[in-house]
């Protein structure tokens, strides 16, 4: 199915409940060795009550349904993308890839993230858009306990 309608807009109030749709129904598809370590409710109570509020949360529509959502954040050292979820049925056609393209220009280098071991299209995905591992962790310190990776984008330097 193509996308060419695609459009990218912050998120509102008015979208919590979509991006959780997209957040939930992504993170069952796609991340079955990682359960969630929240019950649904709480979930939709942290999107609606402190993900969207804080800002720099975005959201992908095609013909008036979202498809996909990103968070950004930026600390002393970098910027982060501390989530990029798109609906199961809507990967592979462009959009994970503007969602990047979004985040390297707003944010800037550096830019680093997180994704699990066991996530290996995500893995593939990251890397095809040039993010390097530069930490392997037991999963000790995330939610779920499961190993995951810290990669980090720099432009190359010519």
């Amino acid at each position: 199915m193509p996308f060419e309608s695609v459009t990218f807009r912050p998120a509102t109030a008015t979208d919590a409940a979509a991006v959780a749709d997209v957040y939930l129904a992504s993170r069952r598809a796609y991340l079955p060795f990682a359960p969630l370590a929240h019950e649904d409710a709480d979930v939709r109570g942290w999107i609606r009550d402190i993900l969207i509020p804080a800002g720099q949360v975005a959201v992908a529509e095609d013909a008036d349904r979202t498809v996909g959502m990103m968070a950004l954040c930026r600390d002393d050292e970098s910027g982060w993308i501390d989530h990029l979820y798109l609906l199961p049925g809507t990967t592979r056609h462009g959009i994970g890839s503007l969602f990047v393209a979004r985040a390297k220009a707003e944010l800037g280098p550096p830019i680093r993230l997180h994704t699990f071991q066991d996530n290996h299209p995500a893995r593939r995905f990251y890397e095809r858009h040039g993010f390097i591992a530069i930490a392997f962790s037991d999963g000790s310190g995330n939610e779920e306990k499961c190993p995951d990776i810290l990669y980090e984008w720099r432009p190359a330097i010519q």
